[in-house]
């Protein structure tokens, strides 16, 4: 049976338990081999190299950008990638030789960096696609940093490995990343080795400009499709639960054994990513499963996704949601019965490159509810200068998810948990399909509603 195998930041930080709960402790009788692994950078490097994910603060990527002292920033970059190798001599890294590696990548990455700022300077090529060049090749270092030393630890550790570096660095070859995974992959015997991979793949299309931040999943998916996995895994610091235990505390939260691939799209679509959508369309046309497993406790066998799973028992499985959205209505008494006016409003909406999460209407509103970090004062104005009124708030959003959850009075339970909770509802949403009921409350009681929701539909049924 051959297995890929994803492996986090926050889990490539805590590699000693990588090491022994992963490769050797689930290794079937000291067999460690018919497994690859994709690696993504240890924590908080993809944010140094790049910009910090959640709270924008710069990384080398945005000193580039704005032509501020990224060169500084690169050489405090290296010194706190050698200080991650020093912390893991005790665990079997060859400090000297990993320092020599990613010292030369680093140097590498400042020649690219200086001939792509001359090239822009020039004012000869398209500023945007150097940038985007720029963001790739810095992206790339953190994933080559940590599948470089992850294989050093396993050699010395007496276990047969192979470092798969897909970020192509020395090479100008003109490959799509399919074809790169491809070829890079066709002479590996899985059977005597165990490969590590970069999260990062060089590819034509650029792996940043189609995924960003979602990369190394994207990786991930491919390799497992190009190999004919027979399953996916991915390891994270916590289980896929009914609920996010820092909420809801860790004994009212329960890890969800299985769930499909249409439940794992609604979570991707409110933030909470199983896996990133794109990653996970290529595994689920090619019928191989997901597990979702927890790093740090590696008996449990997690969470398997697959295409045809529905729960014999109907009840929500999950509740999740975000309290980073905004709610943007449009009122105008002649919508009602006026062809087209959905569609009209779409087309703006598209012009700004967003999209909503959740819609509802009745015959004079629509009511969309949009991530906070998309709406900007471009939008509103040209909507408000098109329709009679346009409104907006701060608002949260919880959803209660499963995949059975047709039985009669679900959406009822669910509106009294909050009522009795003492959270207001102002819109909701649910398809046909009935896989996600949606609800739009007050920013201030998106944590409440995630506990009342999940004790009445998730601990009690």
């Amino acid at each position: 049976m051959l297995t890929v195998h994803k492996i986090g930041g926050t889990s490539m930080s805590k590699f000693e338990d990588v090491l022994e709960n992963i490769v050797k402790g689930q290794a079937p009788e000291g067999f460690f081999y018919n497994r690859i692994f994709v690696v993504s950078a240890y924590n908080s490097v993809t944010n140094w190299l790049l910009e910090h994910k959640k709270t924008g603060e710069p990384g080398v990527y945005d000193l580039f950008v704005k032509n501020k002292d990224y060169r500084q920033a690169l050489e405090g970059l290296l010194v706190k990638l050698v200080a991650i190798n020093h912390g893991m001599k005790e665990i079997g890294l060859d400090s000297g030789v990993a320092d020599a590696f990613i010292r030369k990548r680093v140097d590498q990455c400042l020649n690219y960096l200086v001939s792509l700022e001359e090239v822009m300077t020039s004012g000869y090529v398209n500023k945007q696609n150097i940038l985007l060049a720029a963001r790739e090749i810095l992206a790339s270092i953190g994933e080559a940093h940590s599948a470089f030393n992850s294989v050093n630890i396993l050699k010395n550790s007496g276990v047969e490995s192979v470092f798969v570096d897909l970020c192509g660095f020395h090479d100008a070859e003109y490959l799509t990343i399919d074809e790169r995974i491809k070829r890079a992959f066709a002479e590996i015997d899985c059977s005597k080795s165990v490969p590590i991979a970069t999260g990062y793949t060089k590819g034509t299309e650029g792996i940043m400009r189609e995924f960003d931040r979602g990369y190394s999943e994207v990786t991930f998916s491919k390799i497992a499709v190009e190999v004919k996995a027979d399953e996916a895994v991915i390891h994270k610091e916590y289980h896929l639960s009914s609920a996010d235990p820092a909420i809801v505390g860790v004994e009212h939260s329960k890890p969800v054994g299985a769930t499909n691939f249409n439940v794992a799209d609604q979570l991707a679509d409110i933030g909470m990513e199983a896996i990133h959508p794109k990653a996970s369309k290529p595994l689920e046309v090619a019928g191989i499963n997901i597990r979702i497993k927890n790093t740090f406790e590696p008996e449990h066998p997690g969470t398997l996704i697959s295409n045809d799973y529905m729960g014999e028992v109907s009840r929500v499985e999950i509740i999740s949601g975000t309290d980073q959205v905004i709610a943007l209505e449009v009122h105008d008494p002649f919508m009602v019965g006026q062809v087209g006016y959905d569609m009209n409003l779409m087309k703006v909406i598209q012009r700004h490159h967003i999209s909503y999460i959740l819609k509802a209407t009745n015959a004079n509103s629509i009511t969309m509810v949009f991530w906070e970090k998309d709406i900007s004062e471009a939008l509103l104005i040209e909507l408000k200068g098109l329709y009679h009124k346009v409104t907006h708030k701060e608002a949260a959003m919880v959803c209660a998810m499963g995949t059975n959850i047709t039985y009669p009075g679900s959406l009822a339970k669910a509106a009294t948990a909050l009522f009795e909770g003492g959270v207001n509802v102002e819109a909701v949403s649910q398809s046909l399909m009935q896989v996600n009921m949606q609800f739009v409350i007050g920013r201030k009681d998106y944590q409440n509603a995630i506990r009342v929701l999940n004790q009445a539909l998730c601990l009690e049924s």
